[in-house]
C-alpha cells in the first residue's frame, strides 16, 4: 500500500508568530491567528503579497499601500476566504484602497522581526485581510515562521519509510520552498497560496495516485482537507483557540509534529497486513 502525508506549514511544521494591524483603529494586534480572524467574518479575504520585507521597510511609510503595489507591479495570492468572490474583484479593491499606508505593514514587519530575529531559519510573509462588504483593507498582516523542533527529523523518517511528504499551505510559494529545502521536501511537492478548497483538492488529487493520504494541519483553514483525506491529524503544538468542529473532523489529535510518525507507521503496517 502506498501512503502520502500532506502537511500544512504555519502552525504545523513551523512555529509561527503573527501580527495584524487594525487599519481603521490604528491598533496593533500581536500574536493573532490570522486565519481565525479571517473566518470570524464571512466578508473577509486573506491575501499574501509576493514582496520582500526589506523592500517594504525601505519604502516611504506615508505612501498608500495600493499605490506602492501598483507602481511596483506587485500581485497577490488568495490565502484564505469564506467569501465566494473573484480575483478581479479582490484586485479592484486592493489596488484602489485609499486608507492603508505602507507604514501600517512596516509596523507589522518590525513587530514580527522583534520576536523572531534570533531564529536561525526564518520565513516572513506579509499581506492583508480585505473586507469585501466594507470595500477596504481591514488589517495589514505579517507572519514569521521557523521549524518546530523535530519537524526535520519527522520528514526524514517518513522519507526513510518510503512515504513522501508534501506541503499545502496558504503561505507564498517562494518562502515555502526555502523552508522545504531546509526540511528536505522536494520543491515539486510544495503547493503554496492554497485556499482551504485548494488544499482539499490537492488531497483529493493525491488520492488518485496513493492508496492512503494523510492530512496534518492545525487550523480551521485545514478542515476541508481533513474531510477529503483518508486520515486527518490535528496538531495543537501551536498555541491558540480552535473550534470544536476542527476536533470533530480529526481522526487523531497530537501535541507535537513528531507524534505524526508513529500514527503513520501504524497505518502503513495495518494496511500492509
Amino acid at each position: 500500500m502506498t501512503t502520502a502525508v500532506v502537511f500544512d506549514s504555519a502552525g504545523t511544521l513551523l512555529s509561527t508568530y503573527r501580527v495584524a494591524k487594525d487599519v481603521a483603529r490604528q491598533v496593533l494586534m500581536p500574536g493573532v491567528e490570522t486565519t481565525t480572524l479571517t473566518f470570524t467574518c464571512p466578508d473577509r479575504v486573506l491575501i499574501v503579497l509576493p514582496v520582500h520585507s526589506k523592500h517594504l521597510i525601505a519604502a516611504d511609510k506615508d505612501e498608500l499601500l495600493s499605490t506602492y503595489l501598483t507602481e511596483n507591479g506587485i500581485g497577490f495570492g488568495i490565502s484564505c476566504t469564506r467569501k465566494i468572490t473573484t480575483a478581479e474583484e479582490i484586485g479592484r479593491m486592493l489596488y484602489s484602497d485609499t486608507v492603508t499606508k505602507v507604514g501600517d505593514l512596516q509596523e507589522c514587519i518590525r513587530d514580527v522581526w522583534r520576536i523572531c530575529k534570533d531564529e536561525s531559519t526564518l520565513t516572513l510573509n506579509s499581506g492583508a485581510i480585505l473586507n469585501m462588504a466594507g470595500r477596504s483593507i481591514e488589517f495589514a498582516i505579517t507572519a514569521g515562521g521557523w521549524p518546530f523542533e523535530g519537524a526535520k527529523d519527522t520528514i526524514t523518517a517518513l522519507h526513510k519509510m518510503g512515504i513522501p511528504a508534501f506541503i499545502a499551505s496558504g503561505d507564498r510559494s517562494t518562502k515555502l520552498e526555502i523552508m522545504a529545502d531546509h526540511l528536505g521536501i522536494p520543491r515539486d511537492r510544495v503547493y503554496g497560496v492554497a485556499t482551504p478548497t485548494v488544499k482539499a483538492q490537492i488531497v483529493s488529487d493525491l488520492k488518485e495516485e496513493y492508496d492512503h493520504v494523510v492530512m496534518v494541519g492545525d487550523g480551521i483553514n485545514d478542515i476541508c482537507a481533513f474531510r477529503a483525506a483518508d486520515t486527518a491529524i490535528l496538531t495543537v503544538q501551536q498555541p491558540g483557540e480552535r473550534p470544536e468542529e476542527l476536533f470533530k473532523a480529526a481522526d487523531y489529535v497530537v501535541n507535537c509534529v513528531q507524534e505524526v510518525l508513529p500514527i503513520v507507521r501504524d497505518l502503513k503496517n495495518t494496511r500492509a497486513c
